[in-house]
């Protein structure tokens, strides 16, 4: 049932201070086409040094799916909408998936505002 993607796929982390932080940032990211889906995962526990101090505090993961080719584009506006001053960003190549999930999420990614830009 699965397929090699040949790493046109990614997923990317994320994280941010609250739930509605994490559905504004989605909601824009799907609108805009830059991702097919966000997952929101409440009540992480993130642990960090943070200008000299450790912190440790509660926080909301975000898992995107895209395509390598919305990468930039995606990285671009994450940093511009983020509340964070240094937002986490980190993506992970897919090695396999299920090719009608594949397809699926070329296709959010690839339309009249998505596609490479």
């Amino acid at each position: 049932m699965n397929t090699p993607s040949s790493v046109s796929h990614l997923v990317v982390f994320t994280t941010v201070a609250n739930v509605a932080d994490a559905r504004s940032l989605v909601n824009r990211l799907v609108t805009d086409q830059l991702v097919a889906c966000g997952t929101i995962l409440d009540g992480a526990q993130s642990i960090y040094r943070w200008k000299g101090k450790i912190e440790e505090t509660t926080e909301v993961m975000v898992v995107l799916k895209t395509t390598r080719e919305r990468w930039e584009a995606l990285g671009s506006t994450i940093r511009e909408i983020h509340p964070y001053e240094v937002p986490e960003l980190l993506a992970l190549p897919v090695a396999y998936g299920h090719p009608e999930y594949l397809d699926w999420v070329e296709a959010e990614t690839s339309g009249p505002t998505g596609g490479p830009a």
